[in-house]
């Protein structure tokens, strides 16, 4: 066969196409890089946060003079007992704690018990106007708490409660939130049929609630009791609306006048603040566990 018909063989076959190459593999998996991205993220956020509680404490042990130098310090110093003297000279610090604690613990026995008596009510209970009674408990959750001040403060004016610490733990004793949080627990966790076998076996309504009901409300009572005794240690409103004596000041309020438009000891202040954050910190790291799960525990049905 000539050079020629074997030319023209090659040019009249079919042409194969070219093997496929491999993609190139990306050098970096992004796969890999997404936990490391979020977790980045997450304590970039972390440290923002942290920043001024972390300024607070370091504040609280410098005196005025340091506090505003520049640069500012980023570590302790060494005039926190200077600091805290001026601070329990200038206010009443320990009847004002005694104050806050009260009306804490007072706040959050009681939301537990109406809030969880609420919940069991709207839950395993039906009456007449049950729908629309709880929509008009969440719809009062949409106001805006500012919108109350005056109107409670006309409520406590006429009970005779003006700088009474009943007035602070009283009106909100039965919140909207806790009675919707119980309500999710005992419908998503507690089931009908023990309570029905409770009452075929004659348990009354409050020997149910009190011996079956409330034990098994552990995880959200715990939640619902670190979140009213956070919210009501750190109140500042509601005693500002019906406190009028300084001996009846809780501690926000009784720190608040350390403050002067010009002559603020802000060490004695934030050492105050410091006195006053500390114990929410060390209740917020030993209970965050159980806040999580009770939290969690309601919102999903099985």
């Amino acid at each position: 066969m000539s050079s020629a018909t074997v030319s023209e063989t090659l040019r009249d076959s079919p042409q194969l196409p070219p093997a496929s190459q491999p993609c190139p593999q990306p050098i970096v998996d992004s796969s890999r890089l997404a936990p490391w991205a979020a977790y980045l993220l997450v304590g970039v956020g972390a440290l923002i946060m942290l920043a001024p509680f972390y300024f607070m404490f370091v504040f609280a042990t410098h005196s005025r003079s340091d506090i505003f130098s520049l640069p500012p310090p980023l570590f302790f110093g060494a005039d926190f007992l200077a600091n805290f003297a001026t601070l329990t000279g200038r206010i009443a610090l320990w009847r004002s704690l005694g104050w806050s604690l009260y009306v804490a613990l007072a706040s959050t026995a009681l939301t537990l018990l109406f809030c969880s008596m609420g919940g069991y009510a709207f839950a395993r209970f039906e009456f007449r106007f049950k729908k629309p009674l709880f929509a008009l408990v969440m719809g009062t959750m949409m106001l805006p708490s500012f919108l109350g001040m005056i109107p409670s403060f006309m409520i406590m004016d006429a009970l005779g409660w003006i700088d009474q610490p009943r007035a602070l733990y009283i009106p909100g004793a039965a919140s909207a939130f806790g009675i919707f949080m119980m309500r999710q627990f005992i419908t998503s966790s507690i089931p009908r049929d023990l309570i029905e076998a409770a009452r075929m076996d004659g348990c009354g309504e409050l020997r149910i609630y009190w011996s079956i009901v409330l034990p098994l409300l552990q995880p959200a009572l715990g939640t619902l009791g670190l979140i009213t005794f956070i919210a009501s240690w750190n109140n500042f409103i509601g005693p500002l609306v019906v406190m009028r004596s300084p001996e009846m000041y809780t501690f926000p309020l009784a720190l608040r006048g350390m403050y002067s438009p010009g002559d603020t000891e802000w060490g004695a202040l934030l050492a105050g603040a410091a006195v006053a954050t500390l114990p929410l910190l060390v209740l917020f790291a030993i209970s965050s566990r159980r806040l999580i799960d009770g939290l969690t525990a309601g919102a999903v049905r099985g």
